[in-house]
């Protein structure tokens, strides 16, 4: 049986862009994903986006929509209303993450995903499913590998029902993750996110800001094709080394791939091609 896929996007920052996203979502609707997540900006700054995107993918795609829900620049009262929008909507799977800080500081009513993973189930019980972040490679602002596991496990046992890791490209780091998880007693699946490859500047910039690892091997050839213009071969040795990772995970036993498309469909597409995962028929 294909691994099960995911697909990320993003809210469209401009009203027109809207339609395009809904024909990537359309494209890559042939993988027939168990669910689509749409992310929610630093500080909540997409919200009302992400909410009309969320509405527009359930009305004209038929995909299972989840919007992501962040502690940031909210008070219990609008996140129980928005909760309450959403389901009454039909969504029934959330992410849950504690969100990017807004520019200049400041948080929301709650610190970490764990408060507001523990409000979800304490409001509405189980009419979500909860999805929650983990990091293979650990949370950048962690104290130590210990700490970040420790707080990982409570955000499961506070009422997660899977988790979506940051993006990585070493396989053993998301292996010995998910081995020190389930010697802990997690047992709920964890999905590797999957980051294509197709411009080095922009990968570079979201890995430093996340903490995800690029390795030397491959920043260089990345970097010096960019360099060079040559976006062909870096998108060729791009899509080579994440399908290579992709196999490596299924052939490990990975519970399904989590695709970070950046509103993107061909690049992941590509991928699900090059694994067998594609629809034909």
């Amino acid at each position: 049986m294909p691994c099960p896929v995911s697909f990320e996007f993003f809210p469209p920052h401009e009203p027109e862009h809207q339609a395009r996203l809904l024909a990537t979502a359309e494209r890559l609707a042939a993988v027939s994903p168990e669910y689509v997540s749409v992310t929610f900006g630093a500080g909540g700054s997409t919200r009302q986006r992400t909410q009309e995107t969320v509405s527009a993918l359930l009305a004209q795609t038929g995909l299972n929509a989840a919007p992501h829900i962040s502690c940031m620049a909210e008070d219990q009262a609008g996140i129980v209303e928005l909760l309450k929008t959403y389901r009454d909507a039909g969504v029934d799977r959330l992410v849950v993450l504690r969100g990017d800080r807004p520019s200049g500081g400041g948080r929301g009513v709650f610190a970490h995903a764990i408060d507001l993973v523990r409000f979800i189930r304490d409001q509405f019980g189980e009419d979500f499913h909860l999805e929650v972040a983990g990091y293979p490679e650990h949370h950048p602002e962690s104290r130590s590998p210990e700490d970040d596991l420790k707080h990982f496990k409570a955000k499961v046992d506070a009422g997660a029902d899977g988790v979506i890791t940051q993006y990585f490209f070493n396989a053993e780091a998301y292996f010995r993750f998910v081995d020190e998880a389930e010697a802990l007693g997690v047992s709920v699946p964890i999905v590797p996110g999957i980051m294509p490859i197709t411009n080095y500047a922009r990968l570079a910039r979201f890995s430093s800001t996340c903490g995800a690892e690029i390795p030397m091997w491959m920043a260089k050839r990345l970097k010096a094709w960019e360099d060079a213009g040559d976006d062909a071969s870096l998108k060729a040795f791009g899509h080579e080394v994440v399908a290579r990772l992709c196999q490596r995970l299924i052939d490990g036993g990975a519970p399904a791939l989590h695709f970070y498309t950046l509103n993107q469909a061909k690049p992941s597409l590509a991928l699900c091609d090059s694994l067998g995962l594609t629809q034909t028929g």
